[in-house]
């Protein structure tokens, strides 16, 4: 009798697990997964269809980030030009996607060629399932990236205030059969949504930061994760309403994680208010 009670109480214990999983899987499906995987994106963004929607009917996984960048296509073009394995890196977390090999934080003129029937390269092989092919380029607009079962797309759309857009949508339908299948719904289930965060800030913080040297003027200054500017330092001498102000800001021909720190102090003259 008391191993029957103990049975019914190990059965009851696995189904309400099961039932908790299966609603927090849900919940997840539902309301959680859909947000991860438009960050940044707007409603219209994420809903409206784009180039390459076409090559991949029915994704079981259908991303659509985005990213405001101070910056014209211009100076976000030879970014993801050279983006890539063996290339410039991801722009991520170069200790886990590039084997900790630093992603360039400047233009290789050696990848700043890419035609329609390119490589480009995402692991140490150029494979059909390790590498997309460049299916359609628009220089300065558009570049969509395919391979069996998948595409990507990289975007670039006026904002309306004289900066960029850079939208991405990658769609991918899940090779079940394949032996690498689970290290593969890690990797875009749990790691994609990080990394591909930390990849459109990258290329954000890099392309500002051209467009900041070729228009011979300082960055607003550090800035956030969120995109947002940090507000600099200021000091103000003594003396009245007629007063000096020392502002202090980075020197952005040199980034913190190159070389030394190098700042600049401008000083202000004229009237400020206490």
């Amino acid at each position: 009798m008391s191993s029957l009670s103990a049975r019914s109480r190990l059965a009851f214990a696995a189904a309400a697990g099961g039932l908790g999983a299966a609603v927090t899987l849900g919940a997840y499906a539902r309301w959680i997964r859909p947000r991860v995987f438009s960050w940044g994106a707007t409603g219209d963004e994420a809903a409206r269809p784009m180039a390459g929607d076409e090559l991949c009917p029915r994704p079981q996984l259908n991303a659509t980030r985005a990213v405001t960048i101070a910056a014209g296509p211009e100076d976000i073009w030879p970014w993801l030009l050279q983006w890539g394995w063996n290339r410039a890196g991801f722009y991520s977390y170069d200790l886990l996607d590039n084997l900790g090999r630093p992603s360039a934080r400047q233009i290789l003129p050696q990848f700043q060629r890419l035609a329609v029937g390119d490589w480009v390269p995402m692991g140490g092989r150029e494979t059909p399932y390790t590498a997309y092919r460049v299916a359609r380029l628009e220089p300065g607009t558009l570049m969509l990236w395919h391979k069996p079962g998948g595409t990507w797309l990289w975007l670039l759309e006026p904002d309306g205030g004289g900066g960029t857009r850079l939208i991405t949508r990658l769609r991918s339908r899940y090779g079940w059969a394949r032996p690498t299948i689970v290290a593969e719904l890690i990797l875009m289930e749990i790691g994609d949504p990080f990394m591909m965060r930390k990849c459109l800030l990258g290329i954000k913080q890099r392309a500002e930061r051209l467009a900041a040297e070729r228009d011979g003027r300082p960055q607003d200054g550090p800035r956030a994760e969120s995109g947002r500017p940090q507000t600099p330092v200021t000091a103000r001498e003594p003396g009245g309403a007629a007063g000096r102000r020392h502002v202090t800001v980075r020197d952005p021909r040199r980034p913190s994680r190159t070389g030394p720190r190098i700042t600049v102090t401008r000083t202000i003259k004229g009237r400020f208010r206490a």
